[in-house]
């Protein structure tokens, strides 16, 4: 592969440290669940499509205000083809983000409103051109200054009729064999997100997800895991947390309830304590489906409820 490092010598990023020395966690009527005990604060992102058709000025004004330090971009809120975004807009929303005090942490639903691009397709060219745009992913995550691309896209990687869990690995392999070498020239990891059974018939949990990582046994391709999609698990998120931590470079906070966290009954203290157990050095990201709350609202109240009692 090139440049391209194994697994076993790859030293994980550290763009963050978790950790949060006497947070309590609220629930929705404001009472505490309990003490998580790290030594320093976490640092949290939030999805931009949260915000809607705001402009990217007053959205990024408001997440800095509300106390997140980076931004998970999606790309159709800016284009639904990324090769269609130019140079100079690249460079006009990185320096958007950079003026609110923010950093672009990476990209999500990276295949959202493309056409003719699936992970687990027989079909070769097929394979070939999502492995080719993924790498343009990985170019435009590097422009924006942003290292990690959240693999979520059920609708682009569901195994067609026919086609067995077995056949569906060894095609997403490929395209993501094909795509390792622009993700390392970048310095760009892609992380493979289990989604709900629900949603998708491909990594709906994080041990299918697991045997892909493995199987492309590489250093740029690592595990997201996201607390909407846990819940349905047969195990506790804090247990999902600890078995997978060697992989986890990236995290969703989530309700099931398909709102921010704090918006329903999802108990975030075991979840922040098992992060900090593991020495997690990811990004927490807050990605919510249902804005009916509408953008202030969700982004608020999500990091007030993830920072309630952080000590003074």
């Amino acid at each position: 592969m090139g440049t391209e490092l194994s697994r076993r010598s790859f030293i994980r990023q550290a763009v963050t440290s978790v950790g949060v020395a006497g947070l309590a966690v609220h629930n929705k009527r404001d009472q505490c669940w309990g003490q998580v005990s790290v030594k320093t604060p976490p640092r949290f992102a939030i999805c931009n499509e949260t915000f809607g058709d705001w402009p990217f000025e007053k959205a990024f004004s408001l997440a800095a205000e509300c106390g997140y330090q980076g931004l998970e971009i999606a790309p159709f809120t800016i284009s639904d083809d990324v090769t269609d975004i130019s140079i100079q807009r690249r460079s006009e929303v990185r320096k958007q983000a950079e003026r609110a005090g923010l950093k672009v942490v990476g990209l999500h639903w990276l295949l959202a409103r493309t056409e003719g691009l699936h992970l687990t397709s027989p079909d070769r060219e097929v394979r070939r051109r999502t492995s080719q745009y993924l790498g343009e992913l990985a170019k435009f995550c590097a422009d924006l200054g942003g290292k990690l691309l959240v693999f979520g896209s059920p609708q682009q990687r569901n195994l067609g009729d026919g086609i067995t869990f077995e056949a569906g690995l060894e095609f997403a392999t490929d395209v993501i064999h094909q795509a390792l070498p622009i993700l390392e020239r970048n310095d760009v990891t892609l992380a493979m997100e289990p989604l709900l059974p629900t949603k998708t018939n491909f990594l709906s949990n994080a041990n299918q997800a697991m045997q892909l990582i493995k199987k492309v046994d590489s250093a740029r391709c690592r595990l997201i895991l996201d607390c909407h999609a846990m819940a349905a698990e047969t195990v506790t998120i804090p247990t999902l947390i600890r078995e997978h931590h060697d992989e986890l470079v990236h995290f969703h906070a989530n309700d099931p309830n398909r709102l921010g966290p704090g918006f329903g009954e999802l108990d975030f203290v075991p979840v922040l304590e098992s992060l900090a157990d593991v020495e997690f050095n990811g990004w927490i990201s807050v990605e919510v489906f249902d804005y009916a709350p509408g953008p202030e609202r969700l982004a608020r109240e999500s990091i007030n409820y993830l920072r309630k009692c952080l000590p003074e």
